[in-house]
């Protein structure tokens, strides 16, 4: 049997777009003579709808393109995912469901029976569990056929199970001879290894081979790498798609024979093709075409502008140089060589007279904040109020600029430098804007040198340092993920070697500034544990880890 696994970039909700691109990627799949093409979980919809599966419509909408498509498509076999209902009394009255159908009928369905709710994942709220765990006899072969999470429960390779069954080894008791497995599962660094190893798991444990079909894309925070594949009952990888953009690759079941296309070769470029098509997908889906930037002369403005250009091209992005009297004067030279490099338009709007109208108007209730934090934020927020009217004005995304090292800990101005549409590296620690910005620069200087190299600063009062008022970020960085993304207590970070106070004084400004993320825009998710709705925590509130 030869198999298509298609890898889409579904838009959620927009049936009409998305089956459009079912029915081309099926008659891709059938001129290449293939029996059977797999799309990935819930690509009729997208993926994750969240609460729209609230609305009877568009759950009806639904199963009614999913019958356009079992009508329309002919020749060919095909696996897709879908939202069906639970026609009983009990329980939610969903399922996750996939669907293989040909010749004008559905032949087989199978309900997800394993539900995450951890993470971004909320699939309790909506959905009913499946049970049935029976292979379906397909093209002489025993299809067992999974849905993302269902393969993420095995004794021997997980810990600890989240889940009382295993449908996997549940199928392959049941005489499943191939296990394929529909998934929207999303993107951080480092999982497409943990992917390989578990996937390995599978087919070495019980001598079948697997095909696994990803959504590609990014929904909101939520990124997808796609990397379809399929491996051989020996655990030979077979087939593979490209990370980060569309694709289709055959798996012949009978030859053992496939097509493997190449992904990223470093977590580095990894996260930055991840960075990029958040981007371009968060905007486009969104209905915008355009982005501005506020540069400052610093590597996260500098790498941003970047991002931005690689996603939308350089026409399609406007760059705003907001300087002060505390502004360094390389920082000029600097954002307009970055500018030229990147073949976007740049425009300059000092902001020194609107600071002096501020001081001046809010004399009378108090004096001499210029430098502090009061005047810095004055100077944060008229640079977000320009920045916000040209994005009002010309129609342009605003994009703001803050890493996560500094949303961690407050390092920034709310309704200033916080302002915009997206956070592009709201989930990117300053370790991780260093290396992506030497590799940017791995064959030619795109970001200047000196953007890289000079010490961070904020610019809001004479001579500021970052690290005048934070730790060093190296210590930061480490502190924030043991903390964050590994959940570790304070005592636990501390016996890594961190200094006490300084482990407590970081910790309490990450629990200090909930508020401030809660109002941030939203980021794209790149990490373990990104801040927005996949990590959720109350800000009134007064624990204190001990």
């Amino acid at each position: 049997m030869k198999i298509a696994l298609a890898q889409l970039n579904p838009i959620i909700g927009d049936f009409a777009y998305n089956t459009g691109k079912i029915k081309a990627a099926a008659e891709q799949a059938k001129a290449q003579s293939c029996d059977l093409v797999v799309f990935s979980e819930l690509v009729i919809s997208g993926y994750p709808p969240r609460d729209l599966l609230e609305k009877r419509e568009f759950v009806e909408e639904n199963l009614t393109y999913l019958q356009d498509l079992v009508k329309s498509i002919a020749g060919i076999g095909v696996i897709c995912g879908y939202v069906d209902r639970n026609p009983r009394k009990a329980g939610n009255p969903l399922y996750n469901a996939a669907a293989l159908f040909e010749g004008g009928e559905i032949l087989y369905t199978a309900h997800k029976r394993l539900l995450p709710t951890y993470d971004v994942f909320d699939e309790t709220r909506y959905f009913e569990p499946g049970s049935d765990c029976t292979p379906y006899p397909y093209k002489n072969c025993r299809i067992g056929l999974a849905v993302c999470e269902d393969i993420w429960n095995d004794r021997e390779f997980f810990m600890k199970q989240r889940y009382p069954i295993d449908p996997v080894e549940r199928m392959v008791n049941e005489g499943a001879e191939l296990i394929i497995n529909v998934a929207a599962s999303p993107y951080y660094v480092g999982k497409r290894e943990f992917k390989r190893d578990m996937f390995l798991n599978i087919v070495t444990k019980y001598g079948v081979p697997l095909v696994y079909v990803n959504q590609v894309g990014g929904n909101d925070s939520v990124l997808f790498d796609g990397i379809s594949l399929a491996y051989s009952s020996k655990g030979d990888l077979i087939a593979r798609a490209h990370d980060f953009e569309e694709d289709m690759v055959f798996y012949d079941t009978t030859s053992q024979e496939g097509e493997v296309h190449p992904i990223s070769e470093s977590d580095t470029e990894s996260m930055l093709n991840a960075l990029v098509m958040g981007t371009r997908d968060y905007i486009y889906k969104c209905g915008f075409s355009s982005a501005v930037v506020g540069l400052s002369g610093g590597i996260d403005s500098a790498l941003t502008a970047y991002v931005a250009v690689q996603a939308l091209g350089g026409d399609n992005v406007l760059l705003v140089f907001m300087p002060s009297l505390y502004t360094n004067k390389e920082n000029f030279e600097d954002t307009k060589t970055l500018a030229t490099n990147l073949g976007a338009e740049l425009t300059t709007i000092p902001i020194d007279a609107e600071f002096g109208t501020f001081l001046k108007d809010l004399s009378p209730l108090f004096k001499d904040v210029e430098t502090e934090v009061t005047g810095q934020n004055i100077q944060a927020r008229i640079r977000g109020t320009m920045l916000m009217a040209i994005s009002n004005k010309l129609g342009h995304l605003l994009l703001s600029t803050g890493n996560k090292s500094e949303l961690a800990v407050g390092y920034c101005t709310l309704y200033g430098d916080m302002n915009g549409g997206l956070a592009v590296l709201s989930d990117v620690p300053k370790a991780s804007v260093y290396r992506i910005a030497r590799f940017i620069n791995r064959d030619r200087e795109i970001i200047p040198e000196r953007i890289i190299t000079k010490p961070p600063s904020a610019e809001l009062k004479p001579d500021q340092r970052d690290q005048d008022d934070l730790p060093p970020y190296e210590i930061l960085d480490d502190v924030l993920t043991a903390y964050i993304e590994d959940n570790k207590a304070p005592d636990e970070i501390v016996a890594t070697g961190f200094e006490p106070s300084v482990v407590r004084d970081i910790i309490t400004r990450v629990d200090r500034n909930e508020f401030k993320r809660q109002q941030s825009p939203p980021g794209l998710k790149v990490t373990t544990k990104s801040f927005g709705y996949g990590r959720r925590y109350p800000i009134a509130q007064r624990y204190q880890s001990p």
